[in-house]
């Protein structure tokens, strides 16, 4: 007896159902983010423990960071092939099973191999787990699907370095891997269970299916992820390496665009992108990738570097921001269900973003304290509660069907892509700013003005006093003025980097406001996926 298909209206799930599977998906979302940033603060115990450089350790991050980005694209035309429930089950189990092995791993390459598998199994939980839990709520309610949803993947990266710290601190870096086991094994279970799959129509045969597409998307997105990711330590173009692979990864988007704009069977359809709403979102998605991520990584270098604390007090720091936004995910999308338009939701989420760089930005010295960051961080969090939802939103308003998923993808890589460039950049600035601050600073620290050879003196006479000879003490006390230069000039191109960041954010504002709504066949809430 043959099957009834699946249509989209048929996928919504009501009481016990539809609570297990919000469960899953968000779990299954919030692993994938949490991987991304967990393992930052274990890199120093890894390189112990297995003997490797820091260069050969950074690839633990780069290969889960390039896996993603590769499989976002294509996680809408894999589901297409596999059905969604069995491609989300077994991008699960690749995951967990791939967790399992780098806890496992001997060697640093074994560590990469296995992280980089991880990270193919990883990214298609994202946008799957999106879609999932969407679909199973009913229109009137899919904005708060949507906020659910957005809860696991703002929270994520901020919950991976304390996470991650308190498990190095306690137990030892395999175990940042071996959590994601029984959670992992759950997970699967309960997809097997009690998720369904739209049907999609025939699957493509192996002659038809765009292996040169896939191969060209790989060669420019990993080209590109590998140049955002060791740009700044291998001095960008003045690298083979790096050089090389920029001219791959631009070769490669040409002949990925023209590949998919002219084969039948494309793995990744831009024909989508040709709606004007998508098209904004994918650059509003850029851009709060940028300051999510970006602020994410600076913070705890600022806390560590400048003001000395540890792995788990930094990124402690930024759990009450975390709790911001996931109490404010809700409220937004009862604002978005009630009819209040996104575009003044964005534009008022920018702004706050602004106010919080800025904030920031006037904080920052090399004595600042947990309560001058505090409320800046909270200011955070409500911009990213305003921005995540409503540009998913907006992105996707105007889409139906398999569009929906489609788009999603768009966002969700070019999230991710932000965020990449946000590190990249900031790591970039942040050489330089401190350089420029550092020749500007010394040029004004005049040997010969009285207050500068007072402070040497004061310094000299100290170390003497603690047995030196005065040689020694002398410079000990050039040293001690040196290091007060250099953290000084650090501090100030942190400074630097947030006012840039809110400009980027405030220059949106007057762009944001001028996106048009969403067709008025296609209703916000249908079109959350």
């Amino acid at each position: 007896m043959a099957k009834t298909p699946i249509v989209q209206e048929d996928l919504v799930e009501y009481g016990f159902r539809r609570t297990i599977i919000t469960i899953t998906a968000v779990l299954c979302a919030l692993l994938e983010i949490v991987d991304t940033t967990i393992v930052n603060v274990a890199l120093n115990n890894m390189r112990g423990s297995l003997g490797a450089s820091l260069t050969d350790v950074a690839w633990v991050i780069t290969a889960y960071a390039i896996a993603n980005v590769i499989v976002i694209p294509m996680t809408s035309w894999l589901s297409q092939q596999f059905g969604r429930r069995n491609y989300f089950a077994a991008s699960i189990i690749i995951f967990t099973v791939a967790s399992f092995m780098c806890g496992n791993a001997s060697t640093i390459w074994e560590l990469v191999a296995f992280r980089f598998i991880q990270g193919l199994g990883g990214g298609a939980l994202l946008v799957t787990a999106q879609t999932i839990i969407t679909e199973s709520y009913p229109m009137e309610k899919r904005g708060m699907a949507q906020a659910i949803y957005g809860m696991g993947v703002i929270v994520g990266p901020t919950l991976g370095p304390p996470l991650g710290g308190y498990i190095v601190d306690h137990f030892s870096w395999p175990y940042i891997f071996y959590i994601n086991l029984p959670i992992g094994i759950i997970a699967a279970l309960l997809t097997l269970s009690f998720v369904r799959s739209p049907k999609y129509g025939e699957k493509l045969k192996a002659h038809q299916v765009d292996w040169l597409g896939i191969v060209l998307l790989a060669a420019f997105i990993g080209s590109l992820q590998y140049i955002l990711e060791h740009g700044q330590q291998d001095d960008w173009f003045n690298d083979v390496t790096i050089f090389t692979l920029s001219v791959i990864s631009l070769f490669g988007l040409f002949f990925f665009i023209w590949r998919e704009l002219t084969y039948k069977y494309p793995i990744v359809n831009l024909n989508v992108l040709k709606d004007s709403n998508l098209k904004v979102g994918v650059v509003m998605s850029f851009i709060m990738g940028f300051g999510l991520y970006g602020t994410t990584f600076i913070v705890p270098i600022y806390t560590q570097s400048i003001l000395g604390w540890t792995a788990t007090d930094a990124g402690l720091l930024l759990v009450p921001s975390s709790i911001t936004v996931a109490f404010m995910m809700p409220m937004i999308g009862k604002l978005i269900q009630r009819g209040v338009p996104q575009t003044y939701l964005v534009a008022i989420g920018f702004l706050a973003f602004f106010v919080f760089t800025y904030w920031m930005h006037n904080v920052m010295t090399p004595d600042t304290g947990t309560e001058h960051l505090f409320w800046p961080l909270i200011v955070r969090g409500l911009g990213l509660g305003l921005l995540f939802v409503p540009i998913t939103t907006l992105s996707l308003s105007a889409l139906k069907g398999k569009s929906i998923g489609e788009g999603a993808a768009f966002t969700g890589m070019m999230r991710q892509l932000g965020g990449s460039f946000g590190i990249a950049i900031i790591t970039t600035f942040i050489a330089r700013f401190s350089q420029t601050h550092r020749v500007n600073l010394i040029a004004h620290l005049d040997s010969t003005k009285v207050n500068v050879q007072n402070r040497i003196h004061v310094l000299q006479k100290g170390f003497m006093s603690k047995g030196f000879s005065a040689e020694t003490a002398l410079q000990k006390a050039y040293k001690i003025l040196d290091f007060g230069v250099t953290k000084q000039s650090s501090v100030l191109a942190f400074m630097d980097i947030f006012l840039y960041l809110g400009l980027l954010f405030l220059v949106c504002i007057p762009f944001i406001l001028l996106v048009k709504k969403g067709k008025k066949n296609a209703a916000i809430p249908e079109a959350i996926h």
